[in-house]
């Protein structure tokens, strides 16, 4: 087996890619600290063809080096937004039509392999900080709040873990659903 070269893969232009059609979710960072993680998620994002990056409060902006490392050139495909408090992201991507999930751990959460996307609805999809998670400002103004299953001794996934396997669970359900 071959691996492919860079110029096999055909992939889209900035251009073709701001152009196509997207999956109908945005990725809020709700005071993320890393900037490799923020770099990472901007690359993961990219990569399932959201619609757009929110980043909040403490959470850093491009363009910046310790971002561009990870992120290699997905912060000019992805449009992004900045806002002071991940609140004032739900409440805009609210009035905007989308319905606003929690990545966390809580009560009354909803297992990640039983959550069915609804046909036609846009999704904003909360990632909070790395130590302490969502806000919880921002847990009482959620719609739903959605937990990865874990089988092992840690509590947590790593924050771009998370979104990666959230983003494809959303992408194979609302793609190929």
């Amino acid at each position: 087996m071959r691996k492919l070269k860079l110029d096999e893969l055909n992939r889209a232009t900035v251009a073709e890619f701001k152009a196509q059609d997207k999956l109908p979710v945005a990725v809020v960072l709700d005071n993320v600290r890393s900037m490799h993680n923020i770099g990472s998620i901007f690359r993961t994002s990219d990569g399932f063809a959201v619609e757009q990056v929110c980043l909040c409060g403490i959470t850093a902006q491009p363009p910046h080096r310790e971002i561009e490392k990870t992120a290699l050139g997905a912060t000019q495909s992805i449009s992004w937004a900045y806002f002071e408090t991940p609140l004032q992201a739900a409440e805009q991507l609210r009035a905007d039509g989308y319905k606003i999930i929690a990545i966390e751990q809580a009560e009354n959460s909803i297992m990640l392999n039983t959550f069915i996307p609804a046909p036609n609805q846009k999704y904003a999809l909360i990632f909070g900080n790395e130590v302490n998670g969502v806000s919880d400002e921002v847990m009482q103004h959620i719609d739903a709040c959605i937990e990865i299953p874990q089988f092992g001794t840690k509590h947590s996934f790593n924050i771009v873990v998370s979104a990666g396997i959230v983003l494809w669970d959303f992408y194979s359900k609302i793609v190929h659903g």
